[in-house]
């Protein structure tokens, strides 16, 4: 990691849900906080807590030289393609491993609740 460069991940039992036009996309009281420096605190949800059957890979790929490559995912809600909404690192660099298996969405796209409180985009 680059000097002054940091990624925290923390585990929490914060119960959080994420849903698109109101449709239930993934639930979990197991998520874990990811900070970054000069980033917004993401939440990264198991992966057996979102409806992966709601959701299509796209071929989409970003590299993130903290947390290593991500892949990404679209949903169709209501004949309405969210493209790209919730990404993953498969197989993330070691300083990141913890995030291996969870999913995170973009919050300005989704709707997100922790603990039943809506989160700030």
């Amino acid at each position: 990691m680059s000097t002054g460069h940091t990624i925290t991940i923390t585990p929490t039992d914060a119960h959080v849900e994420v849903r698109v036009d109101g449709v239930l996309l993934a639930a979990t009281d197991h998520p874990l906080l990811l900070d970054e420096t000069g980033l917004p605190t993401r939440y990264y949800l198991p992966r057996d807590d979102v409806r992966m059957d709601l959701l299509r890979p796209t071929t989409f790929h970003t590299t993130c030289p903290f947390k290593g490559e991500a892949a990404y995912w679209s949903v169709d809600v209501e004949g309405v393609t969210h493209d790209g909404i919730v990404w993953a690192y498969e197989a993330p660099i070691p300083a990141a491993a913890d995030i291996t298996g969870h999913l995170s969405f973009y919050p300005d796209r989704v709707e997100i609740t922790v603990d039943g409180e809506a989160l700030a985009a």
